[in-house]
């Protein structure tokens, strides 16, 4: 299984209906299969993610946000990693809003 415990992600894409950008920074934590973050940059003024690593090392998580307009944002989110030749994660995703917008995105995040 992979540890995420101590990495950090930015962004490298996301579709348009996405807040996340390459200002976006994710600092990962994870005790046992119980994965949280802290993400910031860009749109989102302050994040928070929980969730779960599985033991392919795909994570499924819920996160919550406020925006610089002042809006409560959040979504559910599936995960692939794929491990570079340097040892760093890429995660694809696969996510939905669940707020009144219930549009779905697809993003890639990297390890810095």
């Amino acid at each position: 299984m992979i540890n995420y415990d101590g990495r950090t992600f930015v962004s490298k894409t996301n579709t348009a209906n996405g807040e996340v950008s390459g200002d976006t920074t994710f600092n990962y934590e994870q005790q046992g299969q119980i994965l949280t973050a802290t993400y910031g940059g860009g749109e989102i003024v302050t994040g928070r993610l929980i969730g779960l690593v599985n033991e392919d090392g795909s994570l499924h998580f819920r996160y919550n946000h406020v925006n610089h307009a002042n809006e409560l944002r959040g979504g559910e989110c599936y995960s692939q990693p794929e491990v570079l030749e340097n040892g760093k994660i890429r995660l694809h995703e696969q996510w939905k809003w669940m707020d009144d917008e219930q549009t779905e995105g697809e993003s890639v995040v990297e390890e810095v």
